[in-house]
């Protein structure tokens, strides 16, 4: 990647005022000396004479990278790209910072980008190498010969962090997937914060059915083929799949419904049957359906038989059609699926042997809050924090939530950083000030409660029917059985659209963000 001095960048030309350049030099020498505060204090000064100054920016991004201020680092590097469209070094270093998180998809997109950009650029073609013989995509030729696993070195720990976008090593020709990409998750339970009963029953039910079927077999145990995670939008579903993976030591493959349903009939079976079997030539493996429901919709409803539902309907039968053959010999292979809406997923997909067993992932409890504030800040230069006053003032938020707040709140000491030159930590201020600002912070499940309440709870009406009154029971989407299956979650919605868990959410989080 292109060092942080004189030889290595190309001042980008002769507007920039000669002040800039030189401050752009001097932290091109503290940069080498090891001075990187000092550095970075020199771009920045750089930067307050000409903030269209792109090589500061990349610079300064690159000394961010190096001491691990990678939030920072990604929104310095969009701003060179903003600056300078045909700069390769821009996504090199963004795919740099997206593989040191272990997100070798979205690394991957950003080398692509740095080889379209230039295509001889010798580093980004040797980090896609890299990144190609950790994902080892199958070639999709018939009889094709399968690659070995190689695992990919050691980075530092992964973040939670939102991955960047997600490019992929998928093969799609006119609508139909020839090959998927898959790899090694380095996610842990270790890294999943909280949910102790759930972890303990995905290690029994999953990962021990992977890694130990004679056992499963011995006791008369069915090995399974299929899982359904299923809770509100952001308490981390995705993450535990990835998790699950990671334990297990077994190939992952992230089956996107958007790459699956096409609108040419019969692609849609194809591009399913072309996943299922490129786990099946990379066994053991764990294919992962995000937003199930997407995919997998209740048959039955719809156009009267034409359009899309009826395309839908031969998808969900093709679906069937794979898991049975799972079902028929599962040794090897598990196929997890998240959704936010279980009840909207087709019955025969849901009974056992397919997605039969069901988790249910909820939101954190104060402790888990907690602990979430301490991982969202851990990498950042930051002040006292009162960890148990925000666990309160963010009473009802997700995971995803919390990572978000986390990210604005630090946006305030760089922004001072950037326009004062001077460090400020973070502070608690900075989250007060962003748990005020309710269009810019807030719960995103108080919404999701109340949109999915009129789907799941039974409610009485009052009609007017030959001019007399009549009480009208209409019926959630939910039947007898799905109640029971999913009585937790529907307990939850209950309870978080009930006018006293309401008023009682309200009350704490103006507490603790105004009082203590």
């Amino acid at each position: 990647m292109a060092a942080a001095a004189d030889s290595g960048k190309k001042e980008e030309n002769d507007s920039v005022p000669s002040e800039a350049k030189e401050l752009w030099r001097k932290g091109n020498a503290l940069f080498q000396e090891g001075k990187m505060d000092e550095a970075i204090g020199a771009y920045v000064a750089a930067l307050e004479i000409d903030g269209k100054y792109g090589d500061a920016y990349f610079n300064r991004a690159l000394v961010e990278r190096i001491t691990g201020d990678t939030e920072a680092a990604k929104h310095d590097i969009e701003k060179v790209m903003e600056l300078q469209p045909g700069s390769p070094d821009a996504p090199l270093l963004m795919g740099d910072i997206a593989e040191s998180n272990d997100d070798y998809l979205g690394a991957r997109y950003w080398y692509e980008k740095s080889l379209k950009v230039s295509p001889n650029y010798s580093e980004a073609k040797k980090r896609l190498e890299h990144i190609d013989s950790i994902l080892h995509v199958d070639s999709g030729s018939p009889g094709g010969k399968r690659q070995q696993v190689m695992k990919p070195q050691e980075h530092k720990p992964p973040s939670s962090a939102p991955q960047m976008a997600q490019g992929t090593n998928d093969v799609i020709e006119e609508g139909q997937i020839k090959s998927v990409s898959f790899y090694k998750s380095k996610i842990k339970f270790d890294s999943v914060i909280g949910l102790d009963k759930v972890k303990k029953f995905l290690h029994d039910n999953v990962v021990l059915a992977i890694q130990r079927p004679d056992l499963f077999r011995k006791y008369g145990k069915k090995l399974g083929v299929g899982l359904l995670l299923y809770g509100p939008p952001g308490v981390g579903k995705t993450h535990i799949a990835r998790a699950v993976a990671g334990e297990a030591e077994v190939n992952f493959i992230v089956a996107r419904v958007n790459q699956i349903i096409d609108m040419y009939t019969g692609n849609t079976e194809k591009n399913l049957h072309a996943i299922f079997e490129q786990a099946r030539n990379n066994t053991p493996a764990i294919i992962f359906f995000d937003e199930l429901d997407a995919l997998g919709v209740k048959r039955g409803g719809g156009d009267g038989g034409g359009g899309e539902s009826s395309a839908m309907r031969l998808a969900v039968n093709q679906f069937l059609v794979e898991m049975n053959g799972l079902e028929e010999n599962p040794e090897g292979i598990f196929v997890i699926g998240a959704t936010n809406n279980p009840w909207d997923i087709d019955p025969a997909l849901k009974r056992s042997g397919r997605f039969g067993d069901v988790v249910y992932i909820p939101p954190p409890t104060y402790r888990d809050r907690k602990k979430l504030i301490e991982f969202y800040t851990r990498n950042k230069p930051k002040g006292h924090l009162n960890y148990d006053r925000l666990s309160r003032a963010t009473m009802g938020y997700s995971p995803a939530d919390i990572e978000r707040l986390c990210d604005k709140a630090a946006m305030m000491p760089l922004m001072h950083e950037v326009e004062k030159s001077t460090e400020r930590k973070l502070q608690m201020g900075d989250f007060l000030f962003m748990l005020k600002d309710k269009d810019a912070n807030s719960s995103s499940l108080d919404e999701w409660y109340h949109m999915v309440k009129k789907d799941v709870i039974s409610k009485t009406e009052t009609q007017i029917v030959d001019g007399k009154k009549q009480e009208i029971v209409k019926e959630g989407k939910l039947d007898a059985q799905e109640k029971v299956i999913y009585k937790t979650m529907v307990k939850d919605i209950k309870k978080n659209t009930s006018s006293t868990t309401i008023s009682l959410k309200k009350a704490l989080r103006w507490f603790a963000i105004n009082i203590f």
